[in-house]
C-alpha cells in the first residue's frame, strides 16, 4: 500500500477496535488543536498514549491516518442528517430545518478539523467526500421529496446547503460572519423554504 492508500487493515478484535478509536480520536485531537501543519504519526502517537510503530502497524502514513480520520468524520455527518431526517417535523420546511441542523452540529464540532480535511486532499479524500454529500442530498431529497412536485429544484437547493455549509467549514476562521452555527442553519432552512416555495 502507498502512504495515499485510503485502505487500512480494518480491527478483527474488540481490543483492536478500542485501540482504533483511540488513535482516530487522537488524530482528531491533534487536527483540531495544532492542525495540518502539526498532524504528524508522531504527534499522533503521543496524543494516543502509544508508540509510533503501533500506528504504523495499522496505517502506512499520515495520509492514510488523515483519510481514516475524513472518513470517521463523514460517516457521522452521514448517520447525523439520517437520524435527523428520520425525526423531522412534518412538511418541507421540517425536512430542511433538521437538515441544516444536522450539518451545523457536525460542522460545529469540528469546526477546526474540517478546514485541514478538505485542503490539499488526494483524490480518494474527494471521492469519499464527494459519496457522502451525494448521500446526504440524496437523503434529503427523499425526505422532502413528498413535500415538492420540483426535483431538480430540490436537489439544487440541497447542493447549495451543501456547499454553503462546506465552504463555511473551510473559510469561517479566516472569514468569520458573526453567525454561530444554529444561526446559519436557522437561514440557511428560510433562504431554502423561499427558493422551494
Amino acid at each position: 500500500m502507498s502512504d495515499a492508500d485510503p485502505a487500512f487493515r480494518p480491527p478483527q478484535q474488540a481490543r483492536s477496535r478500542k485501540s482504533l478509536r483511540k488513535v482516530l480520536a487522537a488524530a482528531e485531537h491533534v487536527l483540531a488543536t495544532g492542525g495540518i501543519d502539526e498532524f504528524t504519526v508522531a504527534a499522533v502517537a503521543e496524543a494516543a498514549g502509544m508508540s509510533v510503530g503501533t500506528i504504523y502497524r495499522r496505517f502506512t502514513g499520515k495520509e492514510q491516518l488523515l483519510h481514516a480520520v475524513k472518513d470517521q468524520l463523514l460517516g457521522r455527518l452521514e448517520t447525523g442528517v439520517a437520524e435527523a431526517l428520520a425525526s423531522a417535523e412534518e412538511g418541507l420546511e421540517g425536512a430542511l430545518s433538521a437538515f441544516t441542523h444536522a450539518m451545523a452540529r457536525t460542522f460545529s464540532r469540528h469546526d477546526r478539523i474540517f478546514p485541514a480535511l478538505l485542503s490539499g486532499q488526494q483524490e480518494e479524500g474527494v471521492e469519499r467526500g464527494l459519496q457522502a454529500l451525494a448521500a446526504i442530498q440524496d437523503a434529503l431529497t427523499e425526505a422532502a421529496g413528498p413535500y415538492l412536485d420540483d426535483a431538480r429544484a430540490l436537489r439544487f437547493a440541497a447542493r447549495t446547503i451543501i456547499g454553503s455549509c462546506v465552504h463555511r467549514a473551510a473559510t469561517c476562521r479566516s472569514w468569520p460572519d458573526g453567525v454561530s452555527w444554529t444561526g446559519w442553519a436557522d437561514e440557511t432552512t428560510k433562504l431554502a423554504v423561499a427558493y422551494l416555495t
